[in-house]
């Protein structure tokens, strides 16, 4: 009687499981205030960087010519990438071959250097 295990119906359903945890306070105007002010020094930021960055006007031209030199080198990578795939699995099988050649030669040596007369223990 012990092992029965009897249902609890008290039991609330399982998509309010994290209703209680979630945190439904205003935030407070000082708070508010020091997250609008790092936001503020972080846009700043971003601009001062922006400015530094020299010739944008010419880099902003070239964007065009600059995508279209990068596709084709993604094209020309991938036919490079399907001839050194091949090499590397030709390389691979031809290992992989070897060591069977090997242990098939191993198994036959040891087949033929068997005495005859061997006692098993069984």
């Amino acid at each position: 009687m012990v092992d029965l295990n009897i249902p609890n119906l008290n039991i609330k359903s399982d998509k309010y499981i994290f209703k209680k945890k979630l945190n439904l306070r205003r935030k407070s105007k000082n708070r508010l205030f020091t997250e609008s002010f790092f936001l503020f020094i972080f846009g700043v930021l971003l601009v001062y960087i922006n400015y530094l960055i020299p010739n944008k006007k010419l880099l902003v031209n070239n964007l065009p010519t600059t995508i279209n030199k990068s596709f084709l080198l993604f094209i020309d990578l991938f036919s490079y990438l399907y001839e050194i795939f091949l090499v590397i699995f030709i390389l691979a099988s031809s290992f992989i071959a070897l060591i069977l050649m090997v242990g098939a030669f191993y198994r036959l040596f040891r087949v033929f250097k068997r005495k005859s007369k061997q006692i098993s223990y069984k």
